[in-house]
């Protein structure tokens, strides 16, 4: 089987193992190198570095809607084309490039979740349970038929680092065991339905604004699916408090959404729209991240002070 892999961050790298493992891999496509870090050192995707290890001839083009590039695939006589997180929509001459076409590894149940950020809203939405699709890709946003899934369950403990992790190595076996299947023509792709889709915009820095009239639950859920990025934050008096960890409180109370109900060495008790959400680590704008317990030490006035009045404050 000769095949391309195109495919950008650290996600994606699983699966170039795996192709790498069962097909001869003839050039990988990905997204060129982009600053990054504090000091905005040029960086090369992970992908790249994956592919130069592995010793597989690596393009990254700024273009991909060209005859030229249509043209470059053709000429290398593939039989299928995986895609994993590139970046880019391909258009139909790319798509149609290779015998079998492109297959997408997408990191959702589909039609739940097509789009750029499937597992961060999986887990801000309170999903139980994600999982991979193997899928026949369309010009569509992950709208093609899929070929086969692998489900899993959302744990409390994940957040959208951990759960990428899992769903990486996830895809992974789905491109072992099934994309071989695939091209010797022994799996059919399925059509997606239309009812239950939804879609899984791209992460904004105005996503890390937790909305205290939500349920504790909720804000839980959506904290965890915007770490590492964006993040969960909030305002005291008027200064920006990223909130790191936190938990539900199986309580419920009578204050006004946002409103602190008590401060202690356990954590700062947020009323919320229903129930209470417990910060336990907190960080202030230019300081190092802290217990909750720690800010209350230095804080002896937390108690009835209302969170999240600035809520157009967002993060730098």
């Amino acid at each position: 089987m000769r095949a391309a892999f195109f495919g950008s961050p650290a996600f994606a790298v699983p699966c170039l193992d795996a192709l790498a493992e069962i097909a001869e891999v003839v050039r990988v496509y990905t997204q060129p190198d982009r600053p990054a870090g504090r000091g905005m050192k040029l960086t090369p995707p992970a992908v790249k570095v994956r592919a130069l290890e592995l010793g597989i001839p690596v393009s990254q083009p700024t273009k991909v809607r060209t005859p030229e590039f249509a043209e470059e695939l053709r000429a290398l006589d593939l039989d299928v084309i995986l895609v994993v997180a590139y970046g880019r929509i391909l258009p139909k001459a790319v798509l149609e490039a290779p015998r079998c076409g492109c297959v997408n590894v997408h990191a959702s149940l589909l039609p739940r979740h097509r789009g750029a950020a499937p597992i961060q809203w999986a887990i801000a939405m309170g999903d139980r349970e994600t999982g991979v699709c193997l899928m026949k890709m369309d010009e569509g946003l992950d709208t093609g038929p899929v070929f086969a899934r692998r489900t899993l369950a959302i744990r409390d403990d994940h957040d959208a680092h951990s759960l990428a992790e899992e769903l990486s190595k996830l895809g992974a076996e789905l491109v072992r065991t099934e994309l071989p299947r695939v091209v010797r023509g022994e799996l059919e792709a399925v059509p997606q339905p239309e009812e239950g889709a939804t879609y899984a915009r791209l992460l904004e820095k105005s996503d890390a604004i937790l909305d205290f009239r939500r349920s504790a639950r909720a804000l839980y859920d959506h904290a965890r699916g915007m770490r590492p990025w964006p993040g969960a934050e909030t305002t005291l008096d008027g200064e920006r408090l990223k909130i790191l960890r936190c938990v539900v409180l199986d309580e419920s109370t009578d204050e006004a959404p946002g409103e602190i109900v008590r401060a202690s060495a356990e954590g700062i008790d947020v009323a919320t729209g229903e129930g209470i959400l417990r910060l336990l680590e907190v960080q202030l704008p230019g300081k190092k991240p802290i217990t909750a317990a720690q800010l209350v030490s230095s804080r002896n006035d937390l108690v009835g002070r209302t969170l999240g009045l600035d809520a157009d404050i967002t993060s730098a």
